[in-house]
């Protein structure tokens, strides 16, 4: 499984450095990773430097602003089992897509297909074909349980915020 931590924004400086949106709470992340994988090809961490809530990273095999400007727009991508684990309470969404939703009650509304990150992320469920969307904010969202594939959420907030 991948994870995909970031959008390379455009490219910084004239040595093939690319600024890069990342999609971690924090951009120090980047700092542990010695490789990253842009449209499936490996390439070699040679530093990071972070500021302003982007990453900047010099990578082997981009050598200058040309090379630089083919990579503006793309993801990066790392294998989960690179990523550094996520502080207590936290998790990747790649490791909640697929879960169950339920309520207080072990009632169950869906599975958990999408999460769109925002001031407050916006989780999609499935429930059969039909799509159900709902903000994953304090008191909606009681516990997720990543083990157990599991998001527990209270019911009565739930329907009151779900857009059906």
């Amino acid at each position: 499984m991948e994870l995909t931590v970031g959008l390379i924004v455009k490219p910084q400086g004239i040595r093939g450095e690319l600024k890069v949106k990342p999609y971690t709470d924090d951009a120090e992340v980047f700092r542990a990773l010695k490789s990253v994988y842009i449209d499936g090809i490996e390439y070699r961490v040679l530093n990071v430097r972070t500021g302003g809530g982007a990453a900047y990273l010099g990578l082997r095999g981009v050598p200058d602003r040309n090379a630089a400007e083919l990579l503006r727009g793309k993801e990066i991508t790392i294998p989960r089992e690179d990523a550094p684990e996520p502080e207590e309470g936290r998790y990747y969404v790649a490791d909640v897509l697929g879960s169950e939703i339920v309520t207080e009650e072990g009632e169950v509304l869906g599975v958990l297909s999408d999460v769109r990150q925002a001031a407050t992320d916006v989780y999609t469920l499935m429930r059969g074909e039909k799509e159900i969307l709902f903000p994953a904010a304090t008191g909606v969202v009681i516990d997720v349980l990543v083990a157990e594939k599991k998001i527990v959420v209270n019911k009565k907030r739930f329907h009151e915020v779900a857009v059906l």
